[in-house]
């Protein structure tokens, strides 16, 4: 995902596909614990989805603030 297709997106399909990205990186988190991982660098793949969803809220918000 790129920051430039997550600007295009409206506040609520932000928030829908941060609320997929948690639950993705929680379905992780249990494969990790119970030995059934098969691709461990979706951990970071995720951080970084979860972090630019959250850069661009922040932005859009400031944006309405002013």
């Amino acid at each position: 995902m790129k920051a430039t297709e997550l600007r295009n997106l409206n506040k609520e399909d932000l928030a829908q596909k941060l609320t997929a990205l948690y639950d993705e990186l929680l379905k992780l988190n249990y494969q990790k614990r119970v030995g059934n991982l098969e691709k461990p660098h979706m951990f970071q793949s995720i951080r970084k989805d979860i972090a630019r969803i959250k850069t661009v809220l922040r932005e859009q918000e400031l944006k309405q603030k002013s």
